[in-house]
């Protein structure tokens, strides 16, 4: 199924603004209107076979003719800035010889000073460049999108290719009058024969009259501190645009999962482009706020997926403490508005205090279920396992203690498990993971404990913490049909990290704690 989240109208003043904004321009101050679009790609059947420049034009424009038709539909529903997604245009599974057709030449350094769309004669081999560009300038909105592009390099440059050239998988951020505003190229390749990687990490941003400057980096660079994190830390950004081809992992690394759990720890909102291929695992984009997300996630049908919203503008005085992240959820409580058309959540309810996370006590340590080992995410967590309506758990790695107290609403025939992790993930990339992780369990036996599961019917009040050594704690919260839910409160208290939650909106399938310990990568 496909889920869209969508706030609803609480005054006729706002509902009569969402209908001013489908005709005109209309955003409340402090807010803008964001629009991403989930593209099922036209794609080569032959992606290794060579072709001329003219055919591999052909198959691109097929895709920028759908890109085009977005674009006019988001600028109709008043949308300010549109995001396009990795691959988009070119597609994948290139080899380094095969994609040369597919790409263009965009120069690195502009800062604004080239206009694609009204200047097209000052570089060749620009031609989707040029068509972006004009989207942008025809429908006076910003747009980001993702292509494949060259750059001539001299013998003399050590890292050179052999063949004198370097190919870049390259964003592009277009201004509302068709100018390039910004070029970032992907540094964290994941299994991308056909392209390279900088010879440093592009910082790429880019400023609107809306909301400020937006970041930017790509798919898999969202689980490295190079540059993603540093980008945000060093410029002090809180609007990301985040083209990506992403193919879901459950149960920790779902699109749309992950894509929340980086908006909210670092408070940011998040403009997230997908691919659309199903038959891939490729789905899951969104327009996330610290505190409400718009969603898409669909396995089960075929075509592209336009989400618009009104999102606030996030200010860099905001705090990624939790103080101010409870504080920012006050502030947000009501302020998000989408014009989609499928309501998911209502309002997010936040306690005023809680108590601070105790160990688990070392009573009753003899009714303790046991340990068992399992594989998930290619990775050997140590579990232990739900039993009974209620409980406290307990369950340690390396240096890593996680700890759970939860009870059930009612007791079903599922069974859960809550496991740790803490070391070196070596499957699909190299990084060092530290997790906490109640998750369902594919089936009733300990060996399905890791598995993908996309359905689930339990209900559990939880507290989860751990003695986390890294401060990067992306926090998960995933409910059946792969929907998104909010914890009422985490953070940090005496040390250990927590995430806690009464009533979640669906069956639970993950709740955990994501810690990323960069310097150990």
């Amino acid at each position: 199924m496909a889920f869209t989240m969508e706030a609803l109208c609480w005054q006729l003043p706002i509902c009569f603004l969402v209908c001013q904004a489908v005709s005109g321009r209309v955003s409340r101050e402090g807010h803008y209107v964001a629009a991403v679009y989930e593209h099922e790609s036209i794609l080569s059947p032959a992606p290794a076979a060579p072709v001329e420049r003219r055919s591999a034009l052909q198959l691109m424009g097929r895709n920028l003719d759908i890109y085009e038709q977005q674009v006019l539909a988001a600028a109709r529903q008043g949308a300010q800035i549109i995001v396009f997604p990795e691959d988009g245009i070119h597609g994948f599974n290139f080899t380094r010889s095969s994609i040369y057709p597919y790409l263009d030449f965009v120069p690195h350094s502009h800062s604004g000073k080239w206009n694609p769309c009204r200047e097209p004669y000052l570089y060749n081999d620009t031609e989707v460049v040029q068509r972006l560009s004009c989207m942008a300038l025809k429908n006076k909105l910003f747009l980001v999108a993702n292509l494949g592009t060259k750059q001539p390099c001299e013998r003399s440059d050590a890292r050179c290719p052999p063949d004198g050239r370097y190919h870049f998988n390259t964003n592009v951020a277009f201004a509302a009058d068709g100018a390039l505003l910004a070029t970032y190229r992907k540094h964290n390749l994941y299994f991308e024969d056909a392209f390279d990687t900088p010879p440093e990490p592009d910082y790429a941003f880019f400023d609107t009259p809306f909301a400020g400057k937006f970041g930017m980096f790509t798919c898999f660079d969202i689980l490295f501190f190079e540059p993603a994190v540093n980008l945000i830390r060093q410029y002090s950004l809180k609007q990301i645009v985040y083209p990506t081809a992403w193919m879901n992992q459950l149960p920790l690394l779902a699109a749309v999962e992950f894509q929340q759990a980086f908006a909210t720890a670092f408070n940011v909102n998040i403009l997230a482009a997908n691919i659309h291929h199903p038959s891939l695992g490729m789905t899951g984009s969104g327009i996330y706020t610290p505190v409400k997300s718009f969603i898409y996630h669909n396995m089960e049908s075929y075509g592209g997926k336009l989400i618009v919203a009104e999102i606030p503008v996030i200010t860099a005085d905001y705090k990624t403490d939790l103080e101010s992240n409870e504080r920012f959820r006050e502030n947000l409580h009501d302020s998000c508005r989408t014009f989609t058309s499928t309501s998911m959540d209502d309002e997010v309810c936040f306690k005023e205090q809680e108590e601070t996370p105790s160990r688990v006590s070392e009573k009753g340590t003899e009714q303790s279920p046991p340990s068992f080992y399992a594989e998930m995410m290619y990775d050997n967590f140590t579990f232990v396992p739900l039993w009974g309506e209620k409980g406290e758990l307990q369950v340690c790695a390396n240096t890593l203690c996680c700890y759970l107290n939860y009870q059930r609403a009612v007791l079903t025939e599922e069974l859960y498990a809550l496991g740790v992790f803490d070391g070196l993930h070596t499957v699909h990339g190299t990084y060092y993971v530290q997790a906490c992780a109640l998750v369902k369990c594919g089936g009733l036996s300990f060996s399905t404990c890791g598995q993908e599961v996309t359905d689930a019917t339990a209900l559990i009040d939880f507290q989860l913490w751990g003695n986390m050594s890294t401060p990067y704690i992306f926090p998960l919260l995933l409910t059946s049909g792969i929907t998104l839910d909010f914890a009422d409160h985490m953070g940090w208290k005496n040390n250990y990290y927590f995430l806690s939650k009464n009533r979640t909106s669906a069956g639970l399938l993950t709740a955990a704690l994501y810690g990323r310990w960069y310097e150990k990568d």
